[in-house]
C-alpha cells in the first residue's frame, strides 16, 4: 500500500536529507525545487545540495560538537554524511568534500528512488498536504514575503558572504608551503602562505582602502557573525584577524619560523586544481579583490576563478513559531528544517532536516513525537530553536554549550549522546 504524500520544499542539505528520509520509509514524495526556472544569486548548478560557500564539513573529531553531531547523523543513516564520506577531500581533522562530486551523488540517489516525485518550479503558497519547508538561506522574495504574511512576522533575513576560489597552476611555492595545523590528517592538507609583519600591515591596510560592492536592497547590512566578510573583520582591527583566520599557530614554515600571519587555502575540488581561501568570505569588488588577493606572499599570479559575493540568507523567528520537533506551532501538519529553521552551517542544516523528517513521519503514523534528549547534539539545536530569547534569535551553529547537564569530559558526552542516539534508533526503527 502506498503512504500518504508529503512535500518537501527546496533541494538543498536540509532538503535532501528530508526527501531521503521520508521516501527510505516508503512515502510519496514530493521535492520541490525552484532551480533552474528561477536561480539564485549564489547557486551555479541545479544540483540538490550544492555547497554554495565553503566545501568544508568541518571538524570530524566527537570532542568537537559539530563532528559530534556528524556521527550522530551517520547513526541515523544520513544521506548527506553518506555522501560527504564518500567525497571527502584532504583536510586535516575536518572533513572537505569534492564540491562537485558530492551534489551530483546526492541528485542522483534521490532521483533513482522511484517514491521521489520532482517538482521544478517556485513555491508560493502552502495548501493542505503535510510539508516540510527548507527553501534554506536563499528563498525567493515571494515566497519570503509569504512567509512573512503567514507566519505574521516582519522580516526573515540577514546577510552573509563567500569567499573566492583560486587555480592551484600558479602558486608560489617557493613561498607557500603545504601543512594542517599542528599536522593534524596527513599534515599536507592546506597550502599555507605566511606574511611577514610588514606584509601583513600592508595585506591589512589594502583591504581597508578597498571598496565593498553596493547591495541593492538595503543600506544597514546586517551579517551574520559565523560568516563574517573579511573587510568586516579588518574594521574591527588587526587582531580580529590576527587571532581569527589568519593566526599563525601551528603553522610553522618548513624551516621551523613562525610567521607573524598566515593566509590558509583548503582544497575544493577532487582533482585538487581549486582552492578556496579559509576565512576570505568578502563583499569587496572584484578588481579590489584581485589586488588585495595578490598581496598575499605566494598569489602574486594567482588566477581567480571565482570572485567573493554576498548574499542575502533568511531565517524564520523560530521561538515564536516551532516547538523541538521542527513543527510549527500554527499548523501541526507544516514543519520546517534547515537555515530558514535558525541552525546555521552546512551539517546542521541536514541535521534539522533528517530529524524533521523523523517527526513527520511519527506525525503521519499519530505517533508520539521523538523527544530527544537535549543531551544530544542534534536534540539540544532543536531545543535552542524553539526555546531561544526570541527578542535576540540568531541561527547557531551546533556547540557543546547548548548541551543539557554538561560534563567537563566531552569524550564522556559525546558516548552518552551517541548511547541516546542508540536508543532512539531502538524505539523509531
Amino acid at each position: 500500500m502506498k503512504k500518504q504524500q508529503v512535500r518537501v520544499i527546496g533541494a538543498g542539505l536540509a532538503g535532501s536529507e528530508a526527501a531521503y528520509q521520508l521516501a527510505k520509509k516508503g512515502y510519496q514524495v514530493e521535492l520541490v525545487e525552484m532551480r533552474s526556472v528561477k536561480m539564485t544569486p549564489a547557486h551555479v548548478t541545479e544540483n540538490f545540495a550544492e555547497l554554495v560557500c565553503s566545501n568544508s564539513f568541518r571538524s570530524n573529531d566527537i570532542t568537537n560538537a559539530v563532528g559530534l553531531l556528524k556521527e550522530e547523523m551517520r547513526l541515523l543513516d544520513s544521506i548527506i554524511m553518506k555522501q560527504g564520506d564518500l567525497h571527502q577531500l584532504p583536510a586535516g581533522s575536518a572533513l572537505a568534500v569534492d564540491r562537485d562530486g558530492f551534489s551530483e551523488s546526492v541528485t542522483n540517489q534521490l532521483k533513482s528512488m522511484d517514491n521521489i516525485t520532482f517538482v521544478n518550479q517556485e513555491f508560493v503558497e502552502f495548501d493542505n498536504m503535510p510539508t516540510i519547508v527548507a527553501t534554506g538561506p536563499l528563498t525567493s522574495d515571494t515566497f519570503s514575503k509569504y512567509l512573512m504574511n503567514y507566519l505574521g512576522q516582519s522580516e526573515l533575513h540577514f546577510y552573509d558572504a563567500i569567499a573566492p576560489i583560486v587555480s592551484v597552476d600558479n602558486i608560489n611555492f617557493d613561498i607557500a608551503y603545504r601543512k594542517s595545523r599542528y599536522d593534524k590528517g596527513d599534515g599536507q592538507d592546506y597550502i599555507n602562505c605566511p606574511m611577514t609583519k610588514d606584509e601583513f600591515f600592508a595585506f591589512y591596510d589594502a583591504i581597508l582602502r578597498s571598496e565593498e560592492a553596493p547591495m541593492r536592497e538595503f543600506e544597514d547590512v546586517n551579517v551574520f557573525e559565523g560568516c563574517m566578510p573579511v573587510e568586516v573583520m579588518a574594521k574591527r582591527g588587526m587582531k580580529t584577524m590576527l587571532f581569527g583566520p589568519l593566526k599563525p599557530v601551528g603553522l610553522e614554515k618548513p624551516n621551523g619560523s613562525k610567521p607573524y600571519a598566515v593566509v590558509q587555502l583548503r582544497q575544493d575540488n577532487a582533482a585538487g586544481s581549486l582552492y578556496n581561501l579559509v576565512g576570505f568570505q568578502t563583499r569587496l569588488k572584484w578588481g579590489d579583490q584581485k589586488k588585495v588577493i595578490q598581496l598575499i606572499p605566494g598569489l602574486e599570479n594567482v588566477e581567480i576563478v571565482r570572485y567573493g559575493v554576498m548574499h542575502r540568507n533568511t531565517f524564520i523567528k523560530s521561538p515564536l513559531i516551532l516547538n523541538r520537533h521542527y513543527q510549527t506551532l500554527k499548523n501541526s501538519n507544516l514543519f520546517f528544517a534547515g537555515q530558514i529553521s535558525g541552525v546555521e552551517g552546512y551539517v546542521e542544516s541536514a541535521a534539522s532536516g533528517l530529524f524533521a523528517a523523523l517527526n513527520m513521519i511519527q506525525h503521519l503514523e499519530e505517533k508520539p513525537l521523538i523527544e530527544l534528549s537535549s543531551e544530544t547534539m542534534m536534540g539540544s539545536m532543536a531545543n535552542y530553536v524553539a526555546n531561544a530569547n526570541p527578542h535576540q534569535f540568531q541561527p547557531m551553529n551546533a556547540n557543546f554549550g547548548l548541551i543539557a547537564n554538561r560534563l567537563k569530559d566531552r569524550e564522556e558526552m559525546a558516548e552518552r549522546s551517541i548511547t541516546h542516539i542508540k536508543e532512539l534508533i531502538d524505539t523509531i526503527s
